[in-house]
């Protein structure tokens, strides 16, 4: 997460670089993804907000959508909308998007969606409590829960630009998972599931994590192959260095790269090995999973 996001996320609407941080980051929420829609044979799917603390805006879903599940979006800006909906035109997926200016109310019958999800988003929701009840009213099979790690190394770190004066429409309280485990259970919503994930080989920092890992661990990545495999040099000189290239999703979605998912994926030995103590330190994010008490 990181909050400069809030004033320049049009930027990545231009250049759809999200570097090699927000990359791992999807692929890792993918999976999480994909496997609740086959656990529990998700069907329809609501993100809202769909404004969160990464990259390109609106794109969490589109995964599930290319998996024929139906997505519905909301966000609270009408020119992010607009460009989510060209985005996803240019991905030749569908989705519906709706404007929502506070999230006070989700504008759908009862039960209307398999599977409920916000990612680094509840802090747009002005009323946590209107939103939950809201949220829990029109899920019907799961809601998936995702806050930054607040006992990660990174977590205050990116924190240091905030004050409530300078964003006040920011409700950093509503990431506290005590309070939204509470509220959810109240609602009819048991805790089923809770787990750190997006663990990469670097911490949560604002540097770009193609820095960190050439200058902190000697690890260089080289452009992509033809192929679509990944080339990863450990130790690299400065002789051959190659100037660092855009890196994005959006290739991926379009069935241009397909080797991206197993570029990702070779940064997940952390992700896949270390201990929860560790990661409690060292993950990235970490989210919650409910259902409907008997």
């Amino acid at each position: 997460m990181a909050i400069p996001i809030i004033n320049n996320w049009h930027s990545y609407f231009e250049h759809g670089d999200e570097g090699l941080g927000s990359s791992y980051e999807r692929i890792i929420l993918n999976n999480v993804l994909l496997n609740l829609v086959a656990k529990y044979e998700v069907k329809s799917v609501l993100e809202s907000p769909s404004f969160g603390f990464t990259g390109l805006s609106g794109i969490n879903l589109v995964a599930l959508a290319k998996e024929g599940v139906k997505v519905q979006l909301e966000d609270h800006d009408q020119q992010r909308i607009q460009m989510i909906k060209e985005l996803w035109d240019s991905l030749g997926q569908s989705m519906e998007i709706r404007y929502n200016a506070d999230y006070r109310v989700l504008d759908y019958p009862d039960k209307s969606f398999d599977l409920t999800f916000s990612f680094s988003a509840l802090w747009f929701c002005q009323d946590l409590r209107l939103y939950l009840s809201e949220l829990a009213r029109v899920s019907k099979k799961c809601i998936l829960i995702s806050v930054p790690n607040r006992s990660g190394l990174g977590y205050k770190s990116q924190l240091q630009d905030y004050s409530p004066e300078r964003y006040p429409y920011l409700q950093i309280s509503h990431i506290d998972s005590p309070s939204f485990i509470y509220l959810l259970d109240k609602l009819g919503w048991t805790l089923k599931e809770s787990k750190l994930f997006d663990c990469p080989l670097w911490p949560d920092i604002g540097m770009s994590k193609e820095d960190f890992l050439k200058n902190k661990l000697g690890i260089k990545l080289k452009g992509k192959k033809q192929s679509g495999d990944a080339a990863v040099d450990c130790g690299a000189s400065a002789s051959d260095r190659t100037e660092k290239e855009p890196l994005s999703i959006l290739g991926y979605y379009r069935g241009e790269d397909e080797g991206f998912a197993r570029r990702m994926m070779q940064y997940s030995l952390l992700e896949r090995h270390a201990t929860q103590a560790f990661k409690r330190i060292w993950a990235h994010h970490e989210y919650f999973l409910f259902e409907p008490k008997p």
